[in-house]
């Protein structure tokens, strides 16, 4: 007796990834799941603050509190920035586009959006120095000079690295925003 739902040889079918209709427009959304490595990283570091958690129980029961205190802060900025990580990413919502770094996140609203582009151009690789040939998704901003585009994401990013059908869905979906809603 065949059991599909539990095999792996079932075939992939685009439209998990599309919105439902009836789904808030502006609620903020990320139109992608985030890669591999940002959630072994993410996964990595949660690993690491329950160690010191653990440390921290430990040093509790043996009497010094402060110390305890101390440790049990580092593990809890160790979680916050594990889920900072995991929040980082393009997102976007009926109200603009956002885009959400480790310390900063920036928003644009869409009327000052002219364009989301893919270009070919050199991307830095995990966002280490060393650059590779890639594709890019490029902002264009109402009164901002053509060379001053940032960057939303890269085919080498922590979230596409290795997936490239993964990115050219992405950046579909985020130019579909933006195509969208520049109209309305």
């Amino acid at each position: 007796m065949p059991l599909p739902f539990l095999t792996a040889d079932r075939t992939f079918e685009a439209a998990d990834d599309v919105a439902l209709p009836f789904e808030d427009r502006d609620r903020w959304r990320r139109p992608y799941r985030p890669g591999p490595w940002r959630v072994g990283v993410a996964a990595l570091w949660l690993l690491l603050a329950s160690y010191v958690l653990f440390a921290a129980v430990i040093i509790a029961l043996t009497g010094s509190v402060t110390e305890a205190a101390v440790v049990f802060a580092v593990a809890l900025l160790v979680i916050a920035g594990a889920l900072r990580l995991l929040r980082m990413g393009v997102w976007v919502s009926a109200r603009g586009l956002r885009q959400v770094g480790f310390f900063v996140t920036r928003t644009v609203p869409w009327e000052q959006v002219v364009a989301v582009r893919t270009v070919q151009q050199p991307v830095r690789w995990l966002g280490l120095p060393r650059t590779v040939q890639g594709q890019a998704l490029m902002l264009v901003r109402r009164g901002r000079a053509a060379d001053d585009m940032p960057t939303l994401m890269t085919t080498h990013n922590a979230d596409f690295v290795g997936r490239l059908a993964a990115f050219d869905r992405a950046a579909d979906a985020v130019e579909a925003w933006a195509a969208e809603s520049s109209r309305g």
